[in-house]
């Protein structure tokens, strides 16, 4: 049997979703395997789906051949080791969800498990002690992977901050050397096949027609492929997400260039800080329901550590994710399949994970269903379990200082979240189902930081006498101490490796 393979791929619209799709279709169908067309207009303006990232994004950057120096230069990128969490379980309470693990499981248990017999007896200090990323974002190290054995240093979890734009710029420049054609032009109209409902072509402002076998929607929040003339509809979240807003705003740096990602609970909703080499990111994500943009941006502006270099840009969206992320011989990829707001950073890596899909699942000319409907089930498993573990870090709150706390300390939760809160709650128990995107590490900081507290431990660690599970634990910990040490700090790993000129 012949495969009649896809021949034309457009790609609708650009910034980051648009050229990361891009960049990878010319980086993996290579040899003539076909044409790949973006459009995008110039007129139209771009949402940043996030300046912070998660460690995923370096499979990405590693698939598609980026130089990781030339990439942060161009990006005027800095190194990213976590979240610092401010005010969410409390007011002046802080924790840091870092990358990469803690401590090192032993005798096929994970090490929590150990720590936690010690801390419930007070013998242990907090979690934090025990992980090499919080303790050296905290003291402005960095250090990429060192060969250093089974030293901690071998291990390092990072990612980065970076300027969203000058990544698409970036990415577009890539893309083009690689044989991706730009057209500059509005789309006017999706004609659609009478007979069987694909879109056959796209009509231009200009009239320019532009034909494709395959056609991927990264028109943002508009949906103008997938939702608008396709009519997939849309599933709403916000009864468990209910910050439908955002205003952001740059800044230049007053504080050190730590290497995390910080967010601090408002009255409703949360700020950000995200720091560049040429300049701090500044966000306030809330809902509109408790919050007015005048008093969103009274609040940004009161947070900042110094004067705004831009007039804020404020966003809307409702969260929630299309009902099907593949119709036909369309794909939505970005905001264009849904939107979760960005406080775990997880916006580009959704990107990412859809362009994966794509390369796994992808079509000949003749769109099997079957494809179809596996990578829609996918990704919506995947969206369902980045939801859940957004709504932990509002519902595991003390807070009730506010209608929008009480509210989000009241709510009903997704049966997911319920079930997987009340395991750790019974004794510290965290598993990694369907291949979810945050694992163990993930779940334990943030229920950990916001204050569940287990009843018990695991009864196995048990078997070890406690003077030894001491000496371990402490051993450990003096291991990770130690290793901080031999991190260079932040700053003077990114001017001796990657420094950007600064923009005139």
């Amino acid at each position: 049997m012949s495969v009649e393979s896809i021949r034309n791929i457009v790609i609708v619209g650009g910034g980051s979703a648009g050229w990361m799709t891009a960049t990878a279709l010319a980086t993996v169908l290579r040899n003539n395997f076909g044409s790949i067309t973006l459009i995008e207009s110039e007129q139209i303006g771009t949402v940043s789906v996030g300046e912070a990232t998660i460690p995923q994004i370096l499979l990405f950057n590693r698939l598609v051949g980026l130089d990781e120096n030339e990439f942060i230069r161009e990006t005027q990128a800095t190194f990213k080791l976590g979240i610092e969490f401010k005010d969410w379980r409390k007011k002046g309470h802080a924790y840091m969800h870092p990358f990469g693990s803690h401590g090192s499981d032993m005798e096929g248990i994970h090490f929590h498990h150990f720590w936690l017999k010690l801390f419930q007896a007070g013998k242990a200090p907090d979690l934090e002690a025990f992980s090499l990323t919080n303790i050296a974002a905290k003291q402005g190290r960095f250090s990429r992977p060192q060969d250093k054995g089974n030293s901690p240093l071998s291990q390092i979890a990072y990612a980065f901050h970076f300027d969203a734009t000058l990544y698409a710029k970036y990415l577009r420049r890539i893309s083009e050397s690689r044989g991706v054609t730009r057209i500059e032009g509005k789309v006017a109209d999706v004609v659609l096949n009478k007979e069987t409902g694909f879109i056959d072509h796209l009509m231009l402002m200009d009239n320019r027609k532009v034909d494709g076998d395959l056609f991927i929607d990264c028109t943002g929040f508009r949906g103008l492929l997938i939702e608008k003339a396709l009519n997939v509809g849309f599933k709403d979240w916000s009864q468990w997400l209910p910050c439908d807003s955002a205003v952001a705003m740059p800044c230049l740096a007053k504080d050190p260039i730590y290497p995390y990602t910080r967010s601090t609970a408002q009255d409703a909703g949360w700020t950000w800080r995200i720091p560049l080499q040429h300049r701090i990111g500044n966000g306030y994500v809330y809902p509109s329901q408790f919050v007015s943009d005048d008093q969103a941006v009274e609040t940004l502006t009161n947070a900042m550590e110094n004067e705004p270099l831009r007039a804020p840009n404020q966003l809307r969206w409702k969260t929630g994710v299309r009902e099907k992320f593949w119709e036909k011989n369309c794909i939505a990829v970005g905001l264009s399949a849904g939107f979760i707001e960005p406080l775990e950073s997880t916006g580009l890596h959704l990107i990412q994970a859809a362009i994966v899909r794509l390369f796994g699942l992808f079509p000949e000319r003749g769109f099997r269903q079957a494809d179809i409907e596996a990578y829609n089930s996918q990704m919506h498993l995947e969206l369902e379990r980045i939801r859940d573990f957004i709504i932990l870090h509002y519902k595991l709150t003390e807070r009730d200082d506010t209608p929008f706390w009480e509210f989000c300390k009241n709510m009903p939760i997704p049966d997911y979240l319920r079930d997987k809160m009340a395991l750790y709650k019974a004794n510290g128990r965290i598993f990694r189902q369907d291949e979810e995107l945050f694992d163990e590490t993930s779940w334990l900081s943030v229920m950990h930081g916001q204050g569940l507290e287990p009843e018990g431990y695991h009864p196995l660690i048990n078997a070890l006498p406690d003077n030894e599970l001491q000496s371990r634990v402490s051993h450990i910990q003096q291991v990770i101490a130690n290793s901080v040490k031999h991190m260079p700090m932040h700053t003077d790993f990114i001017n001796q490796f990657c420094k950007a000129k600064m923009p005139e």
